[in-house]
């Protein structure tokens, strides 16, 4: 489980760790930094698949990314750095992002990666380092506690984690990487006419429903057929009472359908209300039959009626029986239900000054946390 998530000098995230739960929810009013924390786990996602340089491009570039405000106390000090980094029970992971040296290149607005560690166990400390990379340069500590360095010189964009993930001399890399790999994000489905759901789709075995939802169908009829009696059925009557959810496949192409009580044929995703065919496709995604290790979901009560709220609250805590999730939102109707449902650690976010801060929080309350250095 991942315990500690910490971000430095990100947009409002001047610094700021934060303990997470098996199931997290983080709240605060608008603009207080929610969608700036959930687009950080994303771009520390990215690292493990050497995407993180290419996803802050795709947010307008390092420059719009960093820390605006002073730092505490005064003017900016020390090296322009964007850090992001975890800690779970067994291994912890930090990177940092800096200004590229000057060179003769059209690529000149790309951040470089100064630093990376991997560590055991929840804080690094000198003890506890596995593996270092600083500059194109990587060390790997061996079983006997000796630092050996490795041959490969790492490009500047190039993360350790995506370049050296060795089974046999550096195993907490490739640990490391394919646990982030593995972590799912999903972020306010498409529920208009053109939505992906609603279209008709070659069908595939689908255990995980894709980001943007387009193979519905797929993924329930998985579902259906490997948890015939599982919680989607009950998920379905509990926002819809007496309905029912199935699959058509014609030539291989798959139809999603909804049976309604009091309506003489069933319904196509096409013909689906947005908050109907929006809870079906976070049916799916909680419900997977093979459930991510971690799971961070953006505002999933978007767009839903009232009434589905709870029901969500449930989808969320059976999903939370199999996975670590943390759930960004601003609806206290949801928060009322997840606590209804199970015992979820809230985290509540306010600004001061342009800064994010997690609100009953003072100087030493936030969990232990070290950043490598340069």
């Amino acid at each position: 489980m991942i315990t500690t998530l910490a971000v430095s000098g990100y947009r409002s995230l001047r610094d700021l760790s934060l303990e997470l739960h098996p199931l997290t929810v983080v709240t605060g009013a608008n603009g207080s930094g929610k969608s700036t924390l959930y687009r950080a786990l994303r771009l520390l996602a990215a690292t493990a698949r050497d995407g993180a340089i290419a996803a802050l491009a795709q947010e307008g570039g390092f420059p719009g990314a960093l820390w605006a405000g002073p730092s505490q106390g005064g003017a900016r000090s020390g090296p322009v750095a964007l850090r992001l980094g975890f800690a779970s029970d067994d291994f912890g992971y930090a990177v940092d992002l800096g200004m590229p040296v000057p060179s003769h290149t059209m690529f000149d607005r790309d951040p470089e990666i100064k630093v990376e560690s991997v560590w055991a166990g929840p804080v690094l400390r000198p003890s506890t380092a596995l593996t270092e990379r600083r500059g194109p340069h990587v060390k790997v500590r061996d079983a006997a506690g000796t630092w050996d360095s490795h041959e490969v010189r790492l490009a500047s964009f190039d993360s350790m984690l995506a370049q050296l993930a060795d089974p046999e001399n550096a195993a907490e890399l490739l640990t490391l990487r394919e646990r982030m790999r593995s972590w799912r994000f999903y972020d306010q489905f498409r529920t208009d006419d053109g939505a992906p759901a609603r279209r008709s789709r070659v069908g595939t075995r689908t255990p995980v429903l894709g980001h943007d939802g387009a193979d519905l169908a797929a993924a329930v009829q998985t579902i259906l057929e490997l948890t015939p009696q599982g919680p989607f059925s009950a998920a379905i009557d509990a926002a819809f009472p007496g309905s029912r959810v199935s699959v058509d496949s014609r030539d291989g192409f798959f139809d999603l359908r909804m049976t309604q009580d009091g309506l003489l044929r069933p319904l196509s995703a096409a013909e689906l209300s947005d908050g109907t065919l929006r809870y079906l496709l976070w049916a799916a995604a909680l419900l997977s039959p093979r459930p991510a290790p971690f799971l961070v979901l953006n505002e999933p009560e978007t767009s839903l009626h009232p009434e589905l709220v709870e029901p969500l609250a449930g989808l969320v805590a059976e999903a939370s029986r199999h996975s670590q999730i943390l759930v960004v939102t601003h609806s206290a109707r949801l928060i009322e239900a997840l606590e209804g449902e199970t015992r979820p650690h809230l985290v509540e976010l306010h600004k001061v000054d342009g800064e994010t801060l997690v609100s009953g929080h003072g100087m030493l309350d936030g969990p232990r946390w070290s950043w490598p250095k340069r």
